[in-house]
């Protein structure tokens, strides 16, 4: 189970880090167009849709990766108080009440969504460009698929936690400054061996 859990995993930061890049496209387009609207006095028709895209693009494969890393936003008060059996038992248990309803509606309707921007080629109407977006709009039950997957392996994860009362370790990706200064801090507190 658990080399089904590390593949799904490392798909979910693979696509993460792929998707990763749209942010530098998006940095660019917006000081692409800074440039040409202030200094050159000649906005863009294209340049709005092209960070519309970018930036949904970014946001909608974030959230398997996110989901895989552990690192979307949580309530935790009480649950980091629980043992990691009762963790596991509420985290299966959310899961499956709302977590794969949400997803797989995510998934539905987001098929219906580009299959009918497919069928009519459809293109922005937010600026003159008229940019084709139904390749975008693909995104969505794509995102939800993955998300999909990804939360088998969160449920395979939590099996595994109720039967050991340990969770599986985590795929290692990049970490936010503050938390390897954390790290360090925990790891030069500890005491030495002489």
């Amino acid at each position: 189970m658990e080399k089904i859990i590390y593949f799904i995993e490392s798909l979910s930061i693979w696509v993460g880090r792929a998707f990763g890049w749209c942010i530098i496209v998006l940095t660019l387009s917006v000081t692409y167009e800074v440039f040409m609207r202030y200094v050159l006095n000649a906005p863009t028709v294209w340049v709005f849709d092209m960070m519309v895209q970018m930036y949904g693009g970014l946001f909608l494969m974030a959230g398997p990766y996110a989901l895989a890393q552990d690192a979307h936003v949580r309530a935790d008060v009480l649950y980091r108080l629980f043992p990691k059996r009762v963790q596991a038992w509420l985290d299966l248990i959310l899961y499956l009440l709302f977590f794969f309803p949400g997803m797989l509606a995510l998934f539905w309707f987001g098929y219906e969504i580009a299959s009918d921007s497919w069928r009519y080629k459809e293109v922005s109407w937010n600026s003159p460009a008229r940019i084709q977006i139904y390749y975008f709009k693909s995104l969505i039950p794509l995102a939800g698929g993955l998300l999909i997957i990804q939360g088998i392996s969160e449920c395979m994860r939590c099996i595994l936690c109720i039967k050991t009362g340990q969770w599986i370790k985590r795929h290692e990706d990049v970490r936010e400054t503050e938390k390897k200064i954390i790290d360090q801090q925990q790891e030069d507190q500890k005491p030495k061996e002489i």
